[in-house]
């Protein structure tokens, strides 16, 4: 499944950093606006412990956990809207993605320069969010000149599109985003059409120093971030971007005497990785035993033969019925036997919305 998400910010506030700790790619850093011009893509394993407790219940010869995709982007700066800091190459870049990981410097350091000159993490997000919905606003005025037209006959389309169109310039002319708007069914996949940047869910992360790992609340820079991102309904969450890359490179055994120095349960990575995939409308669905137990990525809402097809497009075309169990109840009853003795494995049909967490096998004809 091709959805990804988009690591975007200011030059300097950690971007590649993150990106190096959570795919190990080596993307370029320095101390210096614009080391990252072509943005950097990586595959992510989603980490996800039911995994194992699956894999102990129903041994399997190999576990094959899912992954979804991060892209670096190059840092955006004032007036990036209007060509600066090759602002039109990044922002088309961000168009590209399907959600935005907005990371904001949250620490202090006189050795790494802010483009601004100064820590203001508000400040940061602001001229992000300006030169994005600045961008969308000029799209708009452009796509409303051409169906004004179109939409003075009969054509409905060009109807529809219009009053959304109209519908969405007044938010972006008050600094509002196309994603704070409520559409209907009918407007919806207009909307994703338009491929607007502000319309894109975001996640916002603070990258905050290593010492306030153990407690992000300690950084006097987290709270505003959050106060922030809950306006928008928004989550954020902490990461220590430069320890998180040191922990990546460690052995299993030398990651948890760190997290433990640190005070810390597991990496803040696993998190970022989690929220992001959650924000991207992801679940996890798993087979099970045999040559190998697998979690594979579906989209919610997804019905049981569009996630046999995931697998092989054979099994989505010769669908006859899915045979399932939710995780929670393996992990309760703690065998396959267990779940069927209590009335708890189900046969669905064609028209069974996927679950986040069913165990599934999947029945098919060819």
């Amino acid at each position: 499944m091709s959805l990804t998400a988009g690591i975007v910010g200011l030059p300097n506030v950690g971007k590649s950093t993150l990106f190096n700790a959570i795919t190990k790619a080596g993307a370029e850093m320095a101390n210096y606006p614009f080391a990252t011009i072509d943005p950097n893509v990586g595959m992510v394993e989603v980490p996800d412990s039911r995994l194992d407790r699956i894999q102990a219940l129903i041994p399997a010869k190999k576990v094959v956990p899912t992954t979804f995709e991060f892209t670096d982007i190059a840092g955006i700066v004032k007036g990036a809207s209007k060509g600066e800091g090759l602002g039109n190459q990044f922002l088309e870049n961000i168009r590209q993605v399907d959600a935005i990981v907005h990371v904001v410097r949250a620490f202090d350091d006189d050795n790494i320069t802010h483009v601004s000159g100064k820590i203001d993490p508000i400040d940061d997000i602001e001229t992000i969010n300006l030169e994005l919905g600045l961008s969308d606003l000029e799209a708009v005025n452009k796509r409303l000149a051409k169906v004004e037209r179109a939409a003075k006959g009969s054509d409905k389309e060009a109807k529809a599109e219009l009053a959304v169109l109209e519908k969405i310039k007044p938010v972006l002319e008050k600094g509002g985003a196309v994603r704070s708007i409520d559409f209907d069914e009918d407007e919806a996949p207009i909307v994703k059409g338009l491929f607007l940047l502000t319309s894109k869910p975001v996640l916002y992360v603070a990258n905050i120093a290593e010492d306030d790992m153990a407690d992000p609340e300690d950084s006097k820079y987290f709270g505003a971030i959050k106060d922030y991102a809950a306006k928008e309904g928004a989550e954020a969450i902490a990461v220590a971007a430069e320890a998180e890359e040191e922990i990546a490179q460690l052995d299993d055994d030398e990651k948890q005497d760190f997290l433990e120095a640190e005070g810390v349960e597991e990496p803040g990575l696993n998190r970022l990785i989690r929220a992001s995939y959650h924000l991207l409308g992801l679940q996890t669905f798993f087979t099970a035993g045999g040559k190998e137990t697998r979690a594979w990525t579906f989209k919610t809402g997804t019905k049981a033969p569009q996630a046999a097809g995931i697998i092989h497009s054979d099994f989505e075309r010769g669908f006859i019925r899915a045979e399932v169990m939710a995780f929670d109840d393996l992990d309760q009853y703690e065998s396959e036997a267990a779940v069927k003795e209590a009335g708890k494995l189900r046969v669905e049909g064609k028209d069974y919305v996927m679950e986040d967490g069913d165990i599934v096998e999947f029945r098919f004809n060819v």
